[in-house]
């Protein structure tokens, strides 16, 4: 099936005229913010009838979305922005710009921190998955972006809060406009973060941007086990699949490596599992393995605590004792982690980052991103 690059345009009617209008830009999440302030998605239910306030901002933007189709129990919609990159100003993170074609992801993993940002829409948490929100324009809002002299030098990270290549991209091809603008531009640095094997689709792009540009790619895997990885994340790609398109990445010559994030503890943490993780990644190929333990704010808890609850009860006394003091395991947990997590680094030859093999053949300087397992302050 042909894919659209350019994401159709909504029927204009009296109720979605001017929906561009006065519209705020809007600021997609880093991949590992600090904690937001949460709201109770379920307050407006106690409010008296027409006392609610009306809608601004992203909130308004999205309830004016026009449907554009219902499938699989999701539901898709076209959300107006006026750009496609966000900077990003968190000292946490390796890049200065963000890319995210979509709000919402229909894996539906179990422990996603981006689930609050539905709560920006006036949404709840739980409708992170169900409801998709296709940002129309990627294409044209791309190219204008990229040219501005501001994104030359600073590292740009695709997926850093939805994944770009779910379900939605086969039909709306939002990532794939995005990357056609990269191809005609030089000197830019970039990294796509994915839990999908669709990526290998864009290897033709790929291959044009590595020309002039730097691109990176991570494959996220928590799991090698396939009945464990469909309860955390039911609709992401299988782990293996995940790994063959490492593998396939690899052979064209496009530098690639193995994320295993969220470590989850008790669950994805042992050594065996993690080591097996970092022996497949080698064997595909891989040139980084990189680890973070999970980041689990309320909005994910609220999802991922009657999870635990109802597979893994004897797990639940742990996370509700460690997280729900805060959003991050302890210090020493963490630490934990990342002495095995560089272990099996040493062990199997891997890097901890992007390497010097990424430059683009033109010379622009190669990019460091620092993926090591920092514990939180």
């Amino acid at each position: 099936m042909a894919i659209a690059t350019t994401i159709p345009t909504a029927p204009q009617n009296s109720s979605n005229k001017g929906v561009l209008c006065g519209t705020r830009k809007l600021s997609t999440p880093t991949l590992f913010p600090d904690v937001p302030v949460q709201r109770d998605s379920g307050s407006s239910a106690l409010q008296p009838p027409g006392s609610r306030p009306e809608r601004v901002g992203l909130a308004r933007l999205a309830s004016s979305s026009p449907l554009a189709d219902a499938k699989r129990g999701t539901e898709y919609f076209l959300l107006p922005v006026r750009s496609i990159l966000n900077r990003c100003d968190s000292e946490r993170v390796p890049f200065s710009w963000t890319v995210n074609p979509y709000r919402g992801c229909e894996f539906g993993c179990q422990y996603c921190y981006a689930r609050y940002t539905h709560e920006f829409m006036e949404l709840d948490s739980a409708d992170f998955e169900s409801k998709i929100y296709v940002k129309q324009d990627c294409g044209p809002l791309a190219g204008r972006d990229l040219a501005t002299e501001k994104v030359q030098g600073e590292h740009i990270a695709i997926g850093t809060a939805t994944d770009p290549y779910q379900p939605a991209e086969r039909e709306y091809g939002a990532t794939r406009a995005i990357l056609e603008e990269m191809t005609k531009r030089k000197g830019l640095s970039v990294s796509i973060t994915t839990k999908s094997n669709l990526v290998v689709r864009d290897l033709d792009l790929f291959l044009r941007i590595a020309e002039h540009s730097v691109i990176q790619v991570n494959l996220s895997i928590t799991t090698l086990r396939r009945r464990l990885a469909r309860m955390l994340e039911p609709r992401a790609p299988r782990p293996d699949l995940r790994l063959e398109a490492v593998r396939q990445l690899r052979r064209a010559g496009i530098a690639a490596g193995v994320l295993a994030m969220p470590v989850l503890p008790g669950l994805t943490d042992s050594e065996a599992d993690l080591d097996a993780l970092a022996c497949a990644a080698r064997e595909a190929g891989a040139q980084w393995f990189a680890a973070r333990v999970v980041f689990l704010m309320p909005s994910a808890q609220k999802q991922f605590l009657p999870f635990l609850e109802a597979k893994f009860p004897k797990l639940t006394g742990r996370y509700r004792e460690w997280f729900l003091r805060s959003s991050y395991a302890p210090e020493a947990y963490q630490r934990e982690i990342s002495v095995r997590v560089a272990a099996l680094r040493k062990k199997y030859s891997l890097g901890s980052r992007p390497t010097e093999s990424a430059q683009p053949q033109q010379g622009v300087p190669q990019m460091t991103l620092g993926f090591e397992l920092n514990p939180a302050p």
